[in-house]
């Protein structure tokens, strides 16, 4: 019998999949692009993929009915992961060219402007994750990621006011600001680097993730 975990790459249109699905299949997971509901929900893991506008994002994700899959699977405490727009629709809103939109609201927090010297932030940079973080074990502190982006979250504004739960990890990075580069919540992670275009130090982010399912 085989112990793959199987992950679904939900498919709705704003998202490097076939990227994402190489990656996963590399590091020995089942791996199936769709946007059928049953599948994603019972996926052992879920990958929420984003590239583009955070409103045409959530335009998309909305009418493939990815805003239930992700809020029933969290709900039930079933993995997620956002990568990219993946992440920054997870929080309240974003900003883009002064329009506000809804995002998922999992997370309080607004995705706006980053402001740097060169804008969209791209390519290869170090992260500063906390010691005891599960999704980057392993991975020294000079690992480099990939980003592109010229959005990002400047601030983390959930707290746990309950002590016996684990407080949220938040891992940052800085490009002309300092700004979330990655989360850990519970069931549900997310990164504003693209894990699948990161070589060896993404593979290796993928597998601590697959790990946990």
């Amino acid at each position: 019998m085989s112990t793959s975990k199987k992950v679904v790459v939900f498919d709705y249109g704003f998202g490097n999949v076939r990227s994402a699905e190489r990656a996963l299949a590399r590091v020995g997971a089942e791996v199936e692009i769709t946007r059928d509901y049953d599948t994603a929900m019972n996926a052992d893991g879920l990958l929420v993929p984003g590239v583009g506008a955070f409103s045409a994002c959530m335009q998309g994700l909305k009418q493939a009915r990815g805003d239930w899959v992700v809020g029933r699977r969290l709900a039930g405490g079933r993995p997620v992961m956002g990568i990219c727009v993946g992440m920054q629709i997870l929080f309240s809103r974003g900003i883009e060219h002064g329009v506000e939109t809804e995002g998922l609201d999992e997370w309080p927090g607004t995705v706006g402007p980053l402001k740097a010297p060169v804008v969209p932030h791209m390519g290869w940079n170090t992260v500063d994750a906390p010691e005891d973080s599960a999704l980057f074990a392993g991975l020294g502190t000079q690992e480099r990621f990939y980003f592109v982006h010229s959005y990002a979250v400047h601030g983390w504004e959930l707290e746990t006011a309950n002590p016996a739960l684990r407080a949220p990890q938040v891992t940052w990075a800085t490009h002309g600001e300092r700004f979330v580069a990655a989360v850990e919540n519970g069931a549900l992670w997310a990164t504003q680097f693209h894990p699948e275009k990161s070589g060896d130090a993404g593979a290796q982010l993928l597998t601590n993730w697959i790990g946990t399912l």
